[in-house]
């Protein structure tokens, strides 16, 4: 029920990168470089909102708990300015359309920390990584959900009508979150869990606690060594770069597939429907190949995979059933970068700063995909279309380099304990 929050977050979010730039391209005219500013407004905005929200959300008390009243009010107010915006697609009104989207991401950004934070707020530790798994599934959900609905409700045409498919995204948002206040009576289940932990801790006769917990709470934090710092430093890197061309295509390919492919309405979804999908069965084999091989060649593996597929779509000048076959390979090569990069982070930052390094994690990604849009915007519309799947293998090619760089932090990991850890990855 936790995570029908971020069910709802990420059936927004692939409607937004999808069907965003149709309309400001198609409706409205804009540039590629003016869409592609326009589009990296989500993620500047992120840099402040989430730090900022997740922060005051830790520090209110309501009847209704800490995290709730960000989710619903969020969740309401994006859906108020989530449907202004086929209307004013429909009126050609572009001052109402940016104005509309700039609350609109206000408000996701409102909710987004606390929706996150609400799992391990009301979960106990050893059974966090089971719930950040269900989390990541849920969003996988809503992602396909936003695909097969944009397969279904977008029409042919230069300027279809995308009013049902708002009103699809938005009745989604609302029945989802409207379930979770429903069914989650914060406050009682955060009391009712932590009654059960001290029960459980009290019956044991002993809490575990790990070095590094210790270690925080003795305020201890020792310097990162300078060749550890070196592999964190090669390591961002390789996040920013990989997050670039990984980016790039996931914000143009719905105009590319137009421009390029000639492809009508929504038919490009079964694309990153296959990619998502696919990224989602791979999780448990790219858990084992980990465990087996450790982090950083299974990332290497991914890196090869996802630029192969980007060469190969360099010469596919129309759309063929084979070209699903490689999004099904970008999604598992991403799948494995994402599994293991963020945990070769924590690894390399262990008894210096954890959360310090994850701000930064966050900072690196983040920061790629305020600068890809712009730029790959700019080359799409001052060179040409063609330049998005070499745009896309350059950066991923740099990755690589990058990564071979990286000498810390590729513990293998344990095997999991469960099927449903395997798909405990970063939200």
């Amino acid at each position: 029920m936790i995570g029908l929050a971020f069910l709802s977050i990420s059936a927004f979010w692939q409607m937004y990168d999808n069907i965003i730039p149709l309309i400001l391209q198609g409706t409205f005219g804009l540039g590629e470089t003016i869409t592609g500013v326009i589009m990296a407004a989500d993620n500047v905005l992120a840099l402040f909102l989430l730090p900022i929200f997740g922060s005051i959300s830790d520090k209110v008390d309501t009847k209704m708990g800490k995290r709730m009243p960000f989710i619903t009010a969020g969740t309401i107010l994006a859906v108020i300015f989530l449907m202004m915006l086929p209307v004013a697609d429909k009126t050609v009104n572009l001052v109402l359309f940016v104005g509309a989207l700039f609350a609109l991401l206000i408000s996701m950004g409102l909710y987004r920390s606390p929706a996150v934070a609400l799992m391990p707020d009301l979960t106990p530790n050893k059974l966090r990584s089971k719930g950040n798994a269900i989390i990541n599934l849920m969003g996988a959900v809503g992602g396909v959900y936003t695909l097969i609905m944009i397969k279904l409700l977008v029409g042919k045409g230069e300027h279809p009508d995308y009013m049902p498919l708002f009103i699809s995204v938005a009745a989604l948002m609302i029945i989802s979150v409207g379930v979770l206040v429903i069914t989650i009576s914060e406050k009682k289940v955060k009391a009712k869990v932590d009654a059960e932990v001290k029960a459980y801790e009290e019956s044991a006769g002993v809490i575990v606690e790990t070095e590094d917990i210790a270690q925080a709470d003795r305020g201890e934090k020792a310097p990162m060594p300078k060749e550890v710092k070196l592999s964190m430093i090669f390591l961002l890197v390789s996040i920013f770069l990989w997050f670039t061309a990984y980016n790039a295509v996931t914000t143009a390919f719905s105009r590319y597939t137009k421009v390029v492919w000639k492809m009508e309405g929504g038919g490009f979804a079964d694309c990153l429907m296959v990619a998502t999908i696919a990224a989602i069965i791979s999780y448990i084999p790219i858990g084992n190949i980990s465990s087996r091989i450790g982090r950083k060649k299974t990332i290497l593996g991914g890196v090869v995979m996802m630029s192969i597929c980007y060469f190969a779509a360099i010469f596919a000048n129309a759309y063929h059933p084979v070209i699903n076959i490689a999004f099904a390979v970008i999604g598992i090569g991403w799948a494995a970068i994402n599994v293991n990069s963020y945990p070769m982070i924590v690894e390399m930052s262990k008894g210096c700063d954890i959360g310090k390094f994850t701000g930064t994690y966050y900072t690196f990604s983040m920061t790629a995909q305020i600068f890809t849009p712009i730029l790959s915007g700019f080359l799409l519309e001052n060179v040409s279309y063609k330049t998005l799947f070499p745009y896309a293998l350059f950066f991923s090619a740099a990755a690589f380099l990058t990564m071979l760089q990286v000498h810390h932090g590729d513990a293998r990991p344990d095997k999991k304990k469960s099927v449903l850890e395997h798909f405990d990855v970063d939200d």
